[in-house]
């Protein structure tokens, strides 16, 4: 099997341990895991047809009937802290004689993260493993019976055969200015970082450094799985130390050795280039299903598609939520399947053409009465092609997937929200300009207008032009993140300072005018109603947010060439974005093989820093990330849809004849950056301890 196969296979393969243990259980999984097999492994109907009995969610609210004799746990975690409690919980309201738990985390980690230090006699085997089946027996009540632990790397769910996300990894995100105060609060006052480019690893929190190495592990096995021996290189903080942390993960070494394919691994870091992750520029259908439909409950990267238009059920109060809605991830069928890969990297018309002539073909395969149209594609003529379905359950049942993206485009397409991503463009056109003409105080006096004349009302009819608070957070990450193009300009720092805190202001007064909050601003705020929200601790959280602001402008301070994503216009041409993701690969690409300061080579041990050394006297070549026929892209902290198109186009310009697989930790639409930026946690990741 060649790399390429194997990294499209591996999440469904790692499933196989698991299937192979569900025959007459009942399955408890948590959200990351749910999401790995629904996108990889054909989602819960997979383990039926493997013989489960049920599948329930991972949570002490949760147990098996008393005629359930066999559990099967799914997690993405550590065997410790509350996913130890919560197994233990599930176990105790049941009645459980045989318990096999299968954690994503490997073994050595667990032995690395617990709290004494083991013997090198001690870390023979798994005995951290063997302890928690013990610990199983005794929930179960019996030590005779059967509790086995296994590690099962289910962290990756398959996209397509070029991407690969990773659901336990969705809020890691590299870390910004604004961390460093608590980065440094422990540490002597000599030995204080003053940039987030000189913190190491080791004077991180520990939950932290438990995520990446986490991540560090996971993409081990995808490389083992795939026999992949590689040069990593490093584009940003914390990239650096994730390249760092694969290169001294300790099942490399044996797999370096004996691996029969090479490749490169470049590492980059999101906020290197946030103006691409919120812009609505975006000619991509799957970035609107992604920003408009309702999401799937527990899902990071899928929607809810309402599928009423396949049936004759009216549509009141009794029957709300009798219909179980439709999603995006379609693994039973080739055509859905390749319907779905031509959405993510198409532009919108070529889509929209390919999922009409979709439902054309399927409605002609089952001799519907279809009415052929061209010319453009509008939403009533795709869910009138889907209604020819109704009634026909056979015929809905060969083309579900096909059906499913159908509706979802069409429901995309007069969504009403879609006029709000049009009004996000124009202003994100005209700041974008306003950078180039006058710069920063300009372009925050213009916000400040904006966010006076915007309604009081996040759920304002969407067909307006006033912008909701979410929206106007998201226009502010887009200009902090091409702000410091303009740093040269000799503008009056106390004037930014100044308009920065009359938006402030601006933006408390608006927040405290809302009928209704929306996730993010509750999330924001720490508040879960309106009457807890207080003038003064929206003012505080607001302020929390601009302290974030700024250090989205310093992101690119440490990088020596790739350090601008913008570029001004002139009396001819109009000022332009232009895409960091596609800089590093323009230089990777670049025929002259320049060596790029900011494309960092991660040492893989003695032998580079000899190379290193060696240099000193004699001409010794550096690795260089083309170097090898297989490059794997490793976006920390999200990629988007439009962005796997432009590394198409990249490649196919350059016509290299080099592979790319895009690994990320997320795909994103422009709602989730200010979640990542403003409500994570980026220090102290959720480790389920």
């Amino acid at each position: 099997m060649s790399p390429t196969d194997s990294f499209a296979s591996f999440p469904a393969q790692v499933w196989e341990k698991v299937l192979s243990k569900v025959k007459k259980a009942v399955v408890f999984m948590d959200e990351p895991c749910s999401e790995s097999l629904h996108w990889s492994a054909g989602g819960a109907a997979r383990l039926f047809g493997a013989g489960a009995r049920n599948v329930k969610r991972f949570s002490s609210f949760e147990a098996g009937a008393d005629d359930e004799p066999k559990a099967v746990f799914v997690v993405s975690t550590l065997l410790k802290g509350r996913t130890a409690d919560v197994i233990k919980d599930i176990i105790s309201l049941s009645r459980f004689q045989y318990c096999v738990v299968f954690t994503a985390v490997p073994h050595s980690l667990h032995l690395a993260s617990g709290s004494s230090s083991s013997s090198s006699a001690e870390s023979e085997g798994s005995p951290v493993f063997a302890r928690f089946e013990e610990k199983l027996c005794e929930w179960m009540g019996d030590m005779n019976y059967t509790a086995e632990v296994a590690y099962a790397p289910v962290a990756f769910a398959r996209l397509s055969p070029q991407l690969l996300l990773a659901p336990a990894f969705a809020d890691l995100f590299p870390l910004l200015e604004s961390d460093l105060q608590s980065v440094n609060e422990k540490r002597p006052e000599k030995r204080r970082f003053l940039s987030v480019a000189d913190v190491d690893a080791a004077a991180l929190p520990v939950e932290l450094q438990v995520k990446m190495k986490a991540f560090a592990s996971a993409l081990d096995a995808l490389l083992e799985f795939s026999s992949v021996r590689e040069e990593s290189f490093a584009v940003g903080p914390l990239s650096r130390l994730l390249a760092a942390e694969l290169a001294s993960h300790p099942q490399a070494k044996n797999r370096r050795k004996t691996a029969q394919n090479k490749a490169s691994v470049v590492f980059i870091d999101r906020t290197l280039d946030l103006t691409g992750a919120v812009g609505h520029h975006g000619d991509n259908l799957v970035e609107k299903i992604l920003s408009v439909l309702p999401p799937l409950p527990g899902h990071v990267t899928d929607v809810q598609v309402d599928m009423w238009e396949l049936t004759h059920l009216r549509r009141t109060s009794e029957v709300q939520g009798v219909l179980a809605p439709g999603c995006l991830a379609q693994n039973q069928s080739a055509t859905a399947r390749l319907l779905w890969e031509a959405m993510l990297v198409a532009k919108q018309k070529e889509a929209v053409m390919e999922v009409r002539r979709q439902l054309v073909e399927a409605a002609s395969k089952e001799n519907l009465p279809i009415k052929m149209s061209l010319g453009r594609v509008t939403a009533e003529q795709l869910s009138s092609y889907v209604q020819l379905f109704r009634g026909s359950w056979g015929a809905v049942e060969s083309h579900c997937g096909v059906l499913q993206l159908g509706l979802a485009t069409a429901h995309t397409l007069r969504h009403p929200a879609l006029t709000h991503w049009d009004a996000c463009l124009a202003f994100e056109r005209l700041l974008l300009q306003a950078l180039g003409d006058s710069g920063l105080p300009d372009v925050l006096k213009q916000l400040l207008h904006l966010v006076k004349s915007s309604g009081s009302d996040t759920g304002v009819d969407p067909g307006s032009g006033d912008l909701s608070v979410d929206e106007l957070l998201v226009l502010l990450v887009y200009v902090y993140s091409l702000a410091q193009e303009t740093k040269s300009r000799s503008h009056d720092e106390d004037q930014v300072e100044k308009l920065e805190a009359e938006l402030v202001g601006a933006l408390t007064l608006l927040l405290t005018q809302q009928t209704t909050l929306s996730p993010l601003l509750r999330d924001i705020t720490g508040v879960s109603s309106l009457e807890e929200l207080t003038m003064e601790r929206a003012h505080t959280a607001l302020e929390h947010v601009f302290e974030i602001l700024r250090g989205i402008g310093h992101a690119r301070d440490h990088l020596k060439q790739l350090h601008s994503v913008y570029s001004a216009g002139d009396g001819v041409h109009q000022a332009t974005y232009r895409p960091f993701l596609k800089q590093v690969l323009e230089e990777i690409f670049n025929p002259n093989r320049p060596e790029c300061p900011d494309i960092e080579h991660t040492s893989g041990g003695l032998t580079d820093l000899l190379k290193t050394g060696f240099s000193m006297f004699m001409k010794v070549n550096r690795p260089h990330p083309s170097d090898h026929p297989l490059l794997f892209l490793v976006l920390v902290g999200g990629v988007t849809p439009s962005e796997l198109r432009l590394v198409r186009e990249v490649v196919s310009s350059h016509k290299a004849g080099t592979q790319v697989l895009v690994v990320s930790t997320r795909l994103l639409r422009p709602a989730d950056v200010p979640h990542l930026l403003f409500n994570t946690n980026r220090l102290s990741p959720d480790i389920g301890v």
